[in-house]
């Protein structure tokens, strides 16, 4: 069949910060590849309309699947999926990805027919299946879909990491994929899943605290087949495992491989393995994100991190002896008044890291999806995008915006002002050498995507497609319940390790 596959427009965040190459969608293009298919990638976050509106015309596929990672893009996707079938109307249309996963029937049923199916879990095993069922019929039997015909068997999950590799060469303008400075930057993938329960988080329900790792030797091939100089890797938390960091590890300086990189982990991995991370930055490890989400204990407990504020300022501490730029993350509970601003503004100038700030969101998929007290305000997909408030503020909802970008601009100011920027002069060069101008970009962006103005109009935009209305519960739901992914049970002769210690 001929396939095409499509990542929808950027979010409010990656219009300046980072635009990450689609790997999902690059390892589900592999996939259905290997089965036969003819398959073409259309990422709208570096490609135009008028380019996918080309493809359909063209390429006239006989089956589209399109990527939603990001509940935000869902009315997006509608309506791709409704031009498609009235382009081809025998086009097959499929939705997949983390968010969809967790309100499959939910979307298919706003959809209208425009959608056939909905695929919950990972993409690669269900894709063949799937595409064969499209044309044979017996779309009620492939795990992980939903259908008119129902849902389906549990999803499936990879039998490994190591296949198939991102199909990255039906990407194009790879050279607008990038991280901060790291411009051009390449993305991969060591492992899947996290074992850990943060309230706010989808991850662990997603994979159903399942853990899963990638052979040294086939990440180091796939690292050499990447031409990018920059790579991020997309692992949920890095290094959880230190033999499996210091065997990728030892695999690329086999290899003589050296890029510059960027990675997520948590203050205790970084604590514990500390000899991971050095041997890294000998590689080139340059950038780290932590998800410290507070800088108090209350907020920490609230959020179930599991760590404490010394944990995070220790962790801190240990990234700066080695070299390593950290990127923190707070979430911003709307309940904030002026005062916590202020608080949060001195606590970010005071330290020589980024800080980055999201807004707190329950998402379908999480705990606080249904414990969640205050009753959302807006079901609106597109304001679920971290960047909007969808329950009450305590301050009135645009002096609480008006607090959020002023707290953003002064963070802005320290990184990404003037001062700095005449400082990264050498960095902006060195990219602009090479045709790189997504850095550059960015250093000047800021006021034309983080307004207040633009965030209060975004509330008054009609509304098509809406979340489903959660189902508040006065206690979490059991885990099972919010798992899309589900591990056999292990052996009876073996203990489970205690959910507290996170590994």
């Amino acid at each position: 069949m001929r396939v095409l596959l499509v990542h929808p427009s950027a979010l409010m965040y990656s219009e300046i910060f980072l635009r990450l190459e689609p790997l999902g969608l690059e390892r589900v293009a592999a996939a259905a590849r290997d089965a036969g298919h003819q398959v073409r990638v259309v990422d709208l976050q570096v490609l135009s309309r008028s380019v996918l509106d080309a493809e359909l015309r063209s390429f006239a596929p006989e089956a589209l699947g399109i990527s939603l990672n990001y509940l935000a893009n869902i009315p997006e996707a509608i309506e791709i999926a409704r031009r498609a079938k009235a382009a081809s109307p025998g086009c097959f249309v499929f939705f997949g990805g983390h968010s969809v996963s967790f309100i499959a029937e939910h979307v298919l049923r706003q959809a209208e027919g425009a959608v056939d199916a909905v695929v919950r879990g990972e993409g690669e095993p269900a894709v063949a299946p799937l595409l064969e069922a499209a044309r044979d019929g017996g779309l009620g039997t492939v795990p992980g879909v939903v259908s008119a015909e129902g849902r389906g068997p549990a999803p499936k999950l990879l039998d490994s990491l190591d296949r198939p590799r991102p199909a990255r060469d039906l990407m194009r303008k790879r050279n607008r994929y990038f991280i901060g400075e790291l411009d051009p930057c390449a993305s991969i993938e060591f492992t899947r899943g996290c074992p850990w329960d943060c309230s706010f988080c989808s991850a662990w329900t997603f994979y159903g605290r399942s853990y899963r790792k990638s052979s040294p030797e086939a990440a180091a091939e796939e690292m050499a087949s990447i031409r990018e100089p920059n790579v991020f890797i997309v692992d949920d938390v890095a290094f959880i495992k230190p033999e499996h960091g210091d065997g990728i590890a030892a695999a690329l300086e086999r290899r003589r491989i050296r890029k510059r990189y960027y990675l997520e982990t948590r203050s205790d991995v970084l604590l514990r393995n500390p000899e991971v991370f050095e041997r890294w930055t000998r590689l080139g490890l340059r950038y780290m994100f932590l998800g410290m989400e507070a800088i108090d204990a209350e907020g920490l407990d609230l959020y179930r991190k599991r760590v404490s504020p010394d944990d995070n300022f220790r962790a801190l501490e240990a990234a700066r002896r080695m070299g390593i730029m950290v990127a923190i993350n707070l979430i911003v509970d709307p309940a904030w008044d002026k005062e916590r601003f202020r608080v949060v503004r001195e606590f970010a100038m005071s330290v020589p890291e980024i800080v980055h700030l999201t807004v707190m969101t329950p998402y379908p998929g999480t705990e606080i999806w249904h414990t969640e007290a205050r009753q959302l305000t807006t079901r609106d997909y597109r304001l679920f995008d971290i960047q909007h408030a969808v329950v009450p503020t305590k301050l009135p909802l645009e002096e609480f915006y008006r607090e959020l970008v002023r707290t953003q601009a002064v963070l802005n100011r320290k990184h990404l002002g003037l001062r700095n920027a005449v400082g990264a002069m050498g960095v902006l060069g060195r990219n602009l050498l090479r045709g790189q101008t997504n850095f550059a970009r960015m250093l000047w962006k800021f006021g034309r995507v983080y307004n207040a103005d633009r965030q209060m109009a975004d509330h008054r935009r009609p509304v098509r497609y809406e979340l489903p209305v959660p189902e508040h519960r006065a206690s979490p739901p059991r885990r099972q319940e919010l798992f899309i992914h589900t591990r056999p049970a292990p052996p009876a002769h073996r203990r489970p390790a205690p959910e507290a210690d996170g590994v």
